[in-house]
């Protein structure tokens, strides 16, 4: 007996069809949707990736430059003790070992801060220390450093002391850098610390007590101190006695502590969150009652707009100072 011939399976041939064109225009859409979410939060990571870097290394450079200013501030007005002779500097007519000024800059080749620049971030200021080295020639023993972390050999005379001075120059991209000069064996130099700022400022605690008693009773910046030695009176018909009476009087020798800010961006716009931020580097109520003051007060729309949105960071710090100058 034979078997049947196969039948034909109609029933499942007629379920099977293509898929249409609309089923196809939504795959496509709901798989765009999904690559546009994913590139957004890969995008939005990597943002906050950056931003995150960027103030990593603000934080870095920030404690790093007030390190630096801290300890050289520590310094300022160091006498060495152990010598035979009078230590130098300590004469009551002797020039005071701090000085400052506001919204300028220096030159790396001038003669300490006689030589005032336009400044070069938001009013930015110069601090200048000086001190007493030790050991014999140009870069002494190396035991009492500058700023750049170079030797100071004891000096001759007052004139001959170390420096330190602390300023805001641009670089060759234009690029504002806080700068640490200093005075050389055979010549002035200048070295950068930090770039990216967009204010440095400086304020003098005062001890106005009479007598004096070493504690800051207000902090002023440098304009208010030279105001205050300007209405000095001094004795001597010369003006080389005149300046001398200058040096013991000025009120820069009554300065006992200094406040400093400074303000660093990053390199590129790294924030994601589009509005526009407020800096007061010491604090409001400093910058509404100090309105001259320049460069206390940053606010991101006033700047150009490639520098808007950028990481920022604000390092403050007050520092006394150690050593009692002449005076």
């Amino acid at each position: 007996m034979s078997a049947a011939p196969p039948r034909p399976i109609y029933g499942l041939a007629s379920r099977q069809r293509g898929v249409t064109l609309a089923e196809v225009m939504v795959s496509l859409l709901v798989g765009a949707l999904v690559v546009l979410a994913a590139s957004a939060l890969l995008l939005t990571s990597n943002g906050g990736f950056l931003n995150h870097s960027a103030n990593a290394q603000l934080n870095d450079s920030g404690r790093y430059a007030l390190e630096i200013i801290s300890q050289a501030l520590r310094l300022s007005a160091y006498v060495e003790w152990d010598g035979t002779a009078a230590p130098v500097g300590q004469e009551d007519d002797s020039s005071a070992n701090i000085a400052g000024l506001d919204a300028h800059s220096i030159s790396r080749d001038s003669d300490g801060i006689a030589s005032p620049l336009p400044d070069a971030a938001n009013g930015s200021d110069v601090l200048a220390l000086r001190f007493a080295g030790t050991g014999a020639g140009g870069n002494g023993d190396g035991s009492i450093l500058n700023c750049a972390g170079f030797g100071v050999g004891a000096a001759a005379t007052p004139e001959q002391r170390g420096w330190s001075i602390f300023y805001v120059a641009a670089d060759t991209d234009g690029e504002p850098e806080l700068r640490c000069k200093y005075r050389g064996a055979d010549s002035w130099g200048a070295d950068a610390i930090v770039r990216g700022v967009d204010s440095f400022q400086v304020l003098y605690g005062l001890d106005t007590d009479t007598p004096a008693d070493g504690v800051a009773n207000q902090y002023v910046n440098a304009s208010a101190i030279d105001a205050l030695d300007a209405a000095l009176v001094l004795s001597g018909a010369a003006p080389a006695e005149q300046a001398r009476d200058k040096n013991r009087k000025t009120w820069w020798k009554r300065v006992t502590s200094v406040k400093l800010a400074l303000l660093l961006h990053g390199d590129t716009g790294s924030r994601a969150d589009g509005g526009s931020l407020r800096y007061d580097l010491f604090g409001p109520a400093y910058a509404d009652a100090a309105a001259g003051d320049r460069g206390v007060r940053i606010v991101e729309a006033d700047l150009p707009a490639p520098l808007q949105q950028r990481a920022r960071q604000l390092f403050v710090a007050t520092i006394a100072l150690r050593n009692r100058g002449p005076g």
